[in-house]
Order: C-alpha cells, then structure tokens, then sequence
C-alpha cells in the first residue's frame, strides 16, 4: 500500500504510433480524473515481435500517474480509442515515496 490512506497508485504506461495523438488522449485522462498527471516523453524508440516479424517504430510514452482501481477504465478507454490492434498498456505500483506528493495524486483522482 502506498502513504494515501490505504488507497493503492500506481504507473501506468502507454505507447503509441503518434506522441500528438497520445498527448491529447492523456490530457483527457487528467481532464477526467482519471489521472492525476502524464509524463508524456517522444520520441521513444520501440523493437517488437508483431505478426511474426521483428520490428523498429518510432513512437510516444506516456506515464501516469493514478489509483490502482482506475486502471480498468483507462484500459477500456485507450482499447476504444488506440490506433493499435494490442495497444501496449502495462502498470507498475507506487510502494512509497513522498507522501505529499502521493497524497496530492489521490486527491487528484478522486471521484
């Protein structure tokens, strides 16, 4: 558990073809507490098995910041919305850190 009141944050990460494209969908996240804040960083270079073959992309990284329980919601929105058949969405936990910060990520997300 994380210092915000026993609620669970988390990362999330997202990769796209387009860093334009995921910065205004990740700027809508924010907008609708579904995170509290993006890192959004472009170029990033990405090496990938698809369809059997290895490929290089150019593309941008975006890294959340939220609570664990929103994670199905930004699933569902970015699997709608991505230009990817399999969009690369992950998560990693926040264990600790400081905890104004972490506490100023709950209230951001907060319903």
């Amino acid at each position: 558990m994380s210092a915000c009141n026993d609620v669970e944050l988390c990362e999330v990460v997202i990769t796209a073809p387009d860093p334009d494209w995921l910065r205004n969908f990740t700027r809508s996240l924010v907008s609708e507490r579904l995170a509290s804040n993006v890192h959004n960083f472009a170029p990033v270079q990405s090496t990938y098995r698809w369809s059997g073959e290895v490929h290089d992309r150019t593309e941008g990284r975006a890294a959340l910041h939220t609570r664990r329980s929103l994670i199905p919601a930004i699933v569902e929105r970015a699997t709608d919305a991505h230009p990817y058949d399999v969009p690369s969405i992950s998560a990693r936990p926040i264990h600790d850190g400081s905890p104004t910060y972490l506490a100023w990520i709950g209230e951001q997300t907060e319903p």
